[in-house]
């Protein structure tokens, strides 16, 4: 009880000062980024090729889970009821994510190094934002904030660790082997434009028969006015 009146205390005597409406704000922020991670976690677990990228993805969704939990019990410990800001940079992570993704192969080495790096990118950006928060969490001296955002911050360090453990065992060596698919991409426009100059040279072939016929029968036709003529 004593920690929690000292705890409001402190917010009643900082929430008007930049640095801790700042704060605020990136509680915010990073709770509608969980929620949008949580949403994009799921999408690349099943793009995923690998077992081992698609069960780290998976271990990492739970956590995810875990750290929207804890940012709402940041909020109550503020007194205030949880609420999402859109992340402008988590949105355009996001987006990226999609996109990219999109446009690589699917069922690859390379879908799972590209997935990896974008992932990371995500990752990145919430240890930052952690590790700033967690300081100025320090700073105002709230202590049991600021260990909530630590246990996070360690574990999105941790995370961003086996990423690369991953990538560097070996989804990067197999991806580097892969041939280009769009040298098949190639193959199919070269067989559609054979195929339709194919087709082109018959019509051509059908025209001069046509015309061939229609001057056989013009001049059959000529022939017999002239005979009875």
């Amino acid at each position: 009880m004593k920690s929690t009146s000292s705890l409001s205390k402190k917010v009643l005597k900082n929430k008007y000062k930049p640095l801790f409406q700042f704060f605020v704000d990136g509680i915010k922020d990073l709770y509608w980024a969980e929620k949008a991670i949580e949403t994009l976690l799921k999408k690349n677990k099943a793009l995923a090729y690998t077992e081992e990228l698609s069960d780290a993805i998976e271990d990492h969704e739970k956590q995810t889970q875990k750290h929207i939990l804890r940012l709402e019990k940041i909020f109550y410990a503020l007194n205030m009821k949880p609420e999402a800001k859109k992340c402008e940079a988590m949105a355009g992570l996001v987006k990226e994510a999609e996109e990219t993704l999109d446009s690589t192969p699917a069922n690859s080495m390379t879908r799972d190094a590209v997935m990896i790096i974008l992932c990371q990118k995500v990752e990145h950006y919430e240890i930052a934002s952690y590790g700033g928060l967690l300081q100025i969490a320090i700073t105002f001296n709230m202590g049991s904030i600021a260990d909530l955002l630590e246990k996070t911050l360690q574990e999105e360090e941790e995370t961003d660790l086996l990423l690369t453990e991953i990538a560097e065992d070996f989804i990067n060596l197999e991806a580097a082997e892969e041939d280009d698919s769009e040298d098949n991409d190639d193959d199919d426009d070269s067989s559609s434009n054979s195929s339709s100059k194919a087709k082109d040279k018959d019509k051509d072939k059908d025209k001069d028969k046509s015309s061939s016929s229609s001057t056989s029968s013009s001049s059959n036709a000529s022939s017999s006015t002239t005979k009875k003529s």
